[in-house]
C-alpha cells in the first residue's frame, strides 16, 4: 500500500465509525505512523504538545479498533492496514456473496465509502433503515473538551427516558453543537434516521419533513402533508437535529419569538410533544422556542451548557500552542471558561507577543474579534433587555429583584419579561434569588 491509500482507507474507517472525516492532526499522526516516526516527531509538524499529539493518537486507534473489532495501536497500525488492504482485494477478485461492488468488508461488516452516489447503493441504503443518516450539514467536531457529564445525562434522557423532544443552550461559543456532534457520534447506531440540519441560512418545516420522509420513500414525488411526516416518525425511530434554531426567531423581541415565515414549526413542535411517537427532536441553539420554553414537563428536558472546568478551558488554550501555568486561572475564570472565547484570546495573545500579565495589568481586555461574536447574540435583544443590561452593567455585584424594582423606572411587567428573556438567552444567571451578570458581558456593555 501506498500512503495515500492508507489514509483514504483510514478516512473510510474514521466516517464510518464517527461520520467525520479525518482532521488535520490525525492525517499527520497516520502519515508519520506509517513512516515510523514517533510522536515528539509528529509534535513538531503539527506545533502541538507531544503530550496532545498521543492523546489525539490515543483516541484515533480506539476509533479504529472499535470499526474494525480488533485493537490497534501505533505500532500494530501498519500491518493491520496492510492486512486489511489484503483482505478486501482477496474478497473482491473471489466476488463473495456478501461484498457488491462499490461496497467495502471490514471484518465481516458492509460498509459503504464515503461520498458514494452508486444506484446499487442507494437501493440498499433503503432496504436496510441503517443507511438512512444524512449528516451532510453536520459540522466537523475537532478537540472535544470535558462535557462527560454533559453527554451521559443527554444520553440517559434520550436512550432510556425516551424522550421525543429536549433543547441545549447557552451563550455564543459555549460548545453547543460540539456536545451535539459528540452525542451524534455515539449515539446514531441506535436510530434508523439521524438528520442533521443547520438552521444558519433558514429552513422551513415543510422542507424538514419532506427531508425527513424522503430517507424512506426516495420515490414519492407527491407533496408531503405534516401528518404524512408525523407517521414515519411513528415508524420509525429518528433522530433529528436542528442547529441554530436562533436564527427561526425574531431580533430585538424577547426570546424565542418566530419570525412570521417560520411560524409553521410551532404547530409542528407541538405535535412531535402531543403526539405519540418513538422519536427524538434535538434543538441546540442560544434561545429555546418560547413555547417549548414555558412548558415545564419532565418528558420535555432543557439542558443549559455553562463554560469549561479550568482543567478543560486549560486544554484549549493549550491547543492554540499557548504554555499555561497557574496564572491563567484569572484569565480562565474572566472569560467564564468558555471554549470559542478563549481560542479568540489565545490568538490574540499569540499575534500580539502579550502574557497574562500584560492582559491583566488594569482589566481584561475585549479583543475586536470577541466583540464581533458578542454583536451577533447582542441584535437579537429587545429595547427592554438592553436597557435593562445596561443598568446591571454598572453594578458593582450581584442584584436582587427587590434592588431592581427599587431603583428601575422600567414598569414591572416590562422588568419580569426582560429578566425572563434574559436568563433564558443566557445575559444573566439566577441565584439564590439574585440576577448576575459576568464580568466580560458587563465590559461589553459598558463599551458599547
Amino acid at each position: 500500500m501506498n500512503l495515500q491509500e492508507v489514509v483514504k482507507l483510514a478516512d473510510e474507517l474514521v466516517f464510518a465509525r464517527t461520520g467525520q472525516h479525518l482532521s488535520d492532526v490525525q492525517d499527520t499522526i497516520l502519515r508519520g505512523t506509517w513512516q515510523h516516526q514517533d510522536y515528539k516527531e509528529i509534535a513538531k509538524q503539527v506545533n502541538l504538545s507531544e503530550a496532545r499529539v498521543r492523546e489525539v493518537g490515543m483516541e484515533l486507534w480506539q476509533t479504529l479498533s472499535d470499526e474494525l473489532g480488533e485493537k490497534v495501536t501505533k505500532s500494530n497500525f501498519r500491518p493491520t492496514m496492510e492486512r486489511l488492504q489484503f483482505s478486501i482485494d482477496s474478497q473482491y477478485f473471489a466476488r463473495q456473496d456478501s461484498v457488491q461492488i462499490g461496497c467495502i468488508n471490514y471484518c465481516g461488516e458492509s460498509r459503504h465509502p464515503p461520498h458514494s452516489s452508486q444506484p446499487h447503493q442507494e437501493t440498499q441504503a433503503r432496504s436496510n433503515p441503517a443507511f438512512n443518516h444524512d449528516l451532510s450539514e453536520m459540522p466537523r467536531l475537532g478537540n472535544f473538551y470535558n462535557r462527560v457529564d454533559e453527554l451521559e445525562r443527554i444520553k440517559t434522557v434520550i436512550l432510556t427516558d425516551k424522550v421525543q423532544l429536549l433543547t441545549i443552550t447557552g451563550i455564543i461559543g459555549s460548545g453547543k453543537t460540539a456536545l451535539a456532534i459528540k452525542l451524534v457520534q455515539e449515539i446514531k447506531h441506535e436510530f434508523e434516521c439521524v438528520v442533521w440540519r443547520n438552521l444558519e441560512t433558514g429552513y422551513a418545516a415543510s422542507n424538514l419533513k419532506t427531508d425527513i420522509i424522503n430517507l424512506f420513500a426516495h420515490n414519492d414525488n407527491k407533496k408531503l402533508s405534516q401528518m404524512s411526516a408525523i407517521k414515519y416518525l411513528q415508524k420509525h425511530r429518528c433522530l433529528i437535529i436542528l442547529d441554530n434554531i436562533h436564527n427561526l426567531f425574531m431580533r430585538e423581541e424577547l426570546a424565542g419569538q418566530y419570525q412570521l415565515c417560520y411560524e409553521d414549526y410551532r404547530s409542528f413542535f407541538k405535535k412531535i410533544i402531543d403526539l405519540s411517537h418513538q422519536s427524538c427532536f434535538l434543538l441546540v441553539g442560544w434561545e429555546a422556542p418560547r413555547d417549548i420554553a414555558q412548558i415545564q414537563q419532565k418528558n420535555i428536558p432543557h439542558f443549559t451548557i455553562a463554560g469549561l472546568d479550568s482543567s478543560s478551558a486549560s486544554r484549549v488554550l493549550a491547543d492554540q500552542g499557548l504554555e499555561i501555568d497557574n496564572r491563567w486561572k484569572n484569565l480562565i475564570d474572566f472569560y467564564q471558561g468558555n471554549p470559542l472565547w478563549l481560542k479568540i484570546v489565545a490568538h490574540f495573545i499569540l499575534e500580539l507577543g502579550l502574557n497574562v500579565t500584560d492582559l491583566f495589568h488594569k482589566q481584561p481586555v475585549l479583543p475586536q474579534d470577541l466583540k464581533g461574536i458578542l454583536r451577533q447574540s447582542f441584535a437579537y435583544l429587545s429595547e427592554t433587555e438592553t436597557e435593562l443590561l445596561s443598568q446591571l452593567a454598572r453594578e458593582d455585584d450581584a442584584i436582587a429583584l427587590v434592588k431592581l424594582l427599587e431603583t428601575t423606572q422600567m414598569p414591572l411587567s416590562d422588568l419580569l419579561d426582560a429578566l425572563q428573556s434574559l436568563c433564558r438567552r443566557c445575559w444573566l444567571e439566577k441565584t439564590d434569588k439574585v440576577y448576575v451578570m459576568s464580568s466580560i458581558l458587563k465590559q461589553y456593555i459598558l463599551q458599547l
